[in-house]
């Protein structure tokens, strides 16, 4: 547990000295655990004066809501939105006056987000009225950190704030401008903390991190071929070249604009049948569709017939 900004939180449990005493016996058979991860809590129970003092704070935020007519001057001059809005702050300091202020931040689902950054999107501290967290904006705010993918907020009179955040899942590396970076199934850019990500595909390329889910769906297809891929360029924005093979130099691999899918099952299906990849060949260019483009590596190219290829021609996109 750690205490920043007057507001503690922690991960995967109620934060209170009640819930601390019982931290050891989540997850034990008998004690009441729930198994390592589950949310433990104690039911609190509003006492009487408090769901007196809640009846008393519902009625007047409806009057503020509905409940107030004003003539047309009050309206066109701003008047009556002034006067609405002072009393929705009388309201809201009535509502801390008698009870309901911040009292926890409980935050579930956290594992890769900084703490740091959750507390600086959240903008609430102990003692703050709950009823004045606008909902909204502090969702909008949390839905901008990188690593957080959707994120709920409720309030749990009469003092807790719950937060469920779910993160993204980086799926590949980009490289761009000598620098790495984690990108999810959305494309989105996450983080450039990659220690623990070493062993995800690499690609490069202007544009890449919006094409990284077609890219791994492309290579999941055919699992042997995806063990010997090193890297992926994301070339001219509209197709990939893959190098196999993680060694110095290794095999590109140029797929077409059309049909990349088709060509890296007939990849596939041909080194099954012929070894293609187990020819001394630096280059295997496949953007003809009834044929492949072989350089040796001595250098010298080749035109070899793939057999039949189900993709169609499609001039001038891969010239």
């Amino acid at each position: 547990m750690r205490r920043m900004s007057d507001i503690t939180i922690e991960i995967d449990d109620r934060v209170s000295a009640q819930s601390e005493r019982h931290m050891s016996d989540i997850g034990k058979p008998g004690k009441g655990g729930h198994g390592p991860g589950r949310l433990y809590m104690h039911r609190r129970w509003l006492s009487p004066l408090q769901r007196k003092r809640i009846r008393h704070i519902t009625l007047a935020v409806l009057v503020v809501g509905g409940g107030l007519v004003f003539p047309a001057w009050m309206i066109r001059s701003g008047t009556a939105a002034r006067l609405v809005d002072d009393l929705h702050q009388q309201t809201i300091a009535l509502s801390g006056r008698a009870g309901f202020r911040v009292e926890e931040i409980f935050v579930e689902g956290r594992a890769r987000t900084p703490r740091e950054q959750i507390v600086g999107a959240l903008q609430i501290k102990r003692g703050d009225p709950i009823l004045g967290i606008d909902l909204a904006a502090t969702r909008q705010r949390l839905e901008e950190l990188s690593w957080v993918k959707t994120a709920t907020i409720e309030r749990r009179l009469p003092g807790v704030v719950h937060l469920l955040i779910t993160e993204r899942n980086p799926i590949v590396l980009w490289q761009n401008q000598g620098k790495y970076y984690l990108v999810d199934h959305d494309g989105q850019v996450v983080g450039d903390e990659i220690d623990e990500y070493a062993d995800l595909p690499l690609m490069v390329g202007e544009g890449a991190p919006d094409h990284a889910a077609e890219l791994i769906d492309l290579l999941n297809a055919e699992p042997e071929l995806k063990k010997r891929v090193k890297a992926a360029q994301w070339v001219g924005d509209r197709r990939w070249n893959v190098t196999l093979d993680r060694t110095s130099g290794g095999i590109d691999i140029r797929l077409p604009e059309e049909d990349p899918l088709i060509a890296w099952h007939d990849l596939a299906k041909l080194d099954r049948e012929q070894s293609l990849l187990e020819r001394k060949v630096t280059l295997i260019d496949m953007r003809l569709p009834d044929r492949l483009v072989l350089r040796s590596t001595g250098g010298a190219e080749e035109s070899a017939i793939a057999g039949p290829m189900k993709r169609k021609p499609h001039p001038g996109k891969d010239a």
